[in-house]
């Protein structure tokens, strides 16, 4: 905590600045000497510009490594022999962990960047603004603040809320809250993102990225669905489709797909409802980061990176039927061949021996390629492909769960309709009935080499597996495990059966391969869904140890 309290003095006077010439660009900036809160936020222009860090590198942390160790590989979709992220794979990582201060301190910068605007705008801001621009810029940093909070209390739990982080730089001892109040706390940010931010009409074509009140309204809608709060779930959720701000790629926009989601030119497309903007020529923590860790090698970006460190697990690959379009755009296998990747050589294909983490697979989605390949953009550790913190997908699919709200199967046709609309743009047919907790044969007992440990049945689940075939690498998969069993419970008897049946293990160099069996699953156990706080800021604010205080709302 103290670090982040730190890195708010750098931000108080100065934010994201750009220019009006050069509004595409988050991080153009005028000398920092020139620059106090008392001739800052003048203009419109400026105004907007004070928002823009909240869409990039304070995110950095989080992206870099941790999002993914987290949610990945614990939730079983991803797996790595990386010495400094395996733990996370493993059930086994500590306080000590360095992603995992990592994960913190990003999150609690986004806190303390939102505090800072919300805080010191209204006082500080010229007559000469429009109020509209006021209204929308404080939108974006509660919008922000609530999507910060929203990670931290689904890895930590407990978590302390700091509304003015000023009041901590002398004294930065403060007791956690109980999860209630900080999902509270989420939902009146986001109401006040929803009144304040700009209500947009349908759109059409690439947006400047920023987000809006319908942005907010969809997230407020998965905070709802987190809280078993279905009948305020479904009423978002149906708000945002109305709305027809949103369309879908490969439905509502002709000639695009799935895979097109993921392209750089695609950046702030029409289905984006929350993205993070990274440089296009930025350096190391302005870029995208995601693309050096997940690639294969360096062929694939041209840049030297290409570490190949996370691939998916057999578990995840299983979890693609034959003709799911989604399958290639997110997990290589072994001849898959890529047109838009190495463009100068014909386009690339995986290599039949390529297997970094013993799956003899790799990952496809968020990599894209070489700066040439992208428009000349780009650079080492640094792509300059948006990350998706929000799809509109995710709206159908939370309204399909909200309608069931709870119930084991529905035939209810606006559910079927919402879940079939994702099926369908993945080549896939329609469900009759969806089923949410049942087992089905294992399909893995007919493979040659099946090890004799795996599973004769397979825990399902309609939407969840639908989610995690259509969110997979984008850093969601396991808080949608820690949600099963409900959003503040201490014991999670389901999400432990079905990790306990995952395939995590790796495999042999036959043809096809010959599985080991499950690996890491036996060890997880209740105390693992809500992660250590960082032994850094236990050792700064031992208060982080005492029981939660309930939280006192103004």
């Amino acid at each position: 905590m103290k670090r982040y309290i730190k890195y708010l003095l750098g931000l108080t006077v100065v934010t994201g600045v750009t220019t009006s010439s050069c509004k595409k660009d988050f991080f153009n900036r005028p000398p920092q000497s020139a620059i106090t809160l008392d001739n800052y936020y003048k203009t419109n222009d400026q105004v907007v510009a004070s928002t823009n860090d909240l869409y990039s590198a304070v995110w950095f942390g989080w992206c870099g490594k941790a999002g993914w160790s987290i949610t990945e590989l614990m939730g079983g979709n991803g797996r790595t022999y990386s010495s400094d992220v395996v733990n996370f794979e493993n059930f086994s990582v500590t306080d000590a962990n360095f992603e995992l201060g990592g994960a913190w301190n990003s999150l609690y910068i986004v806190v303390a960047q939102a505090n800072a605007l919300i805080n010191n705008l209204p006082v500080k801001v010229g007559a000469g603004v429009d109020k509209a621009v006021i209204n929308n810029a404080l939108g974006e940093a509660h919008l922000f603040r609530a999507l910060a909070y929203f990670h931290l209390v689904r890895t930590w739990g407990p978590v302390p809320i700091i509304e003015n982080s000023l009041d901590y730089v002398s004294n930065y001892q403060i007791n956690t809250n109980p999860i209630p109040d900080v999902y509270k706390f989420i939902v009146n940010d986001l109401k006040f993102a929803e009144d304040n931010l700009t209500k947009m009409g349908p759109r059409s074509g690439k947006s400047s990225g920023r987000v809006s009140s319908g942005s907010a309204s969809a997230l407020l809608a998965k905070v709802y669905l987190y809280m078993q709060d279905y009948q305020n779930s479904l009423a978002e959720a149906n708000k945002v489709i109305s709305s027809g701000e949103f369309k879908l790629y490969g439905v509502d926009v002709a000639g695009k797909t799935f895979a097109d989601l993921y392209l750089t030119a695609n950046n702030n497309n029409e289905e984006s409802i929350i993205q993070l903007q990274w440089s296009a020529t930025g350096g190391y923590g302005k870029g995208n980061p995601q693309q050096a860790s997940f690639a294969y090698n360096s062929i694939i970006t041209g840049t030297g990176d290409g570490y190949g460190v996370l691939a998916p697990t057999f578990d995840l690959q299983d979890m693609y039927e034959s003709g799911d379009l989604r399958r290639k755009a997110t997990i290589m296998l072994p001849g898959d061949h890529y047109p838009e990747i190495n463009q100068a050589a014909g386009g690339y294909t995986l290599p039949d021996n390529a297997n970094s983490q013993g799956t003899h697979a790799q990952v496809k989605k968020y990599v894209v390629g070489t700066p040439a390949d992208n428009g000349g953009l780009g650079a080492a550790q640094s792509a300059a492909n948006n990350t998706y913190m929000m799809r509109y997908a995710e709206v159908f699919l939370i309204k399909a769960e909200a309608i069931m709200a709870g119930a084991k199967t529905s035939s209810d046709p606006e559910a079927l309709a919402a879940i079939n609309k994702i099926r369908n743009r993945a080549g896939l047919g329609n469900l009759t009935t969806i089923k949410r907790g049942y087992y089905l044969p294992n399909p893995a007992l007919k493979l040659a080499g099946a090890p004799a440990n795996t599973p004769k049945e397979l825990y399902r689940d309609d939407i969840l597996d639908e989610r995690r075939r259509e969110f997979a690498f984008e850093n969601d998969f396991w808080f949608d495990l820690g949600r099963l069993d409900g959003y503040n419970v201490t014991s999670h008897p389901i999400a432990i059966s079905i990790i306990k049946n995952q395939d995590r293990g790796t495999s042999d160099n036959s043809t096809p391969p010959q599985r080991y069996g499950n690996e890491y699953n036996s060890t997880v156990t209740d105390a693992n869904f809500r992660l250590a706080y960082p032994a850094t800021e236990v050792a700064s604010n031992p208060k982080l140890k005492d029981a939660p205080v309930p939280y006192v709302f103004k």
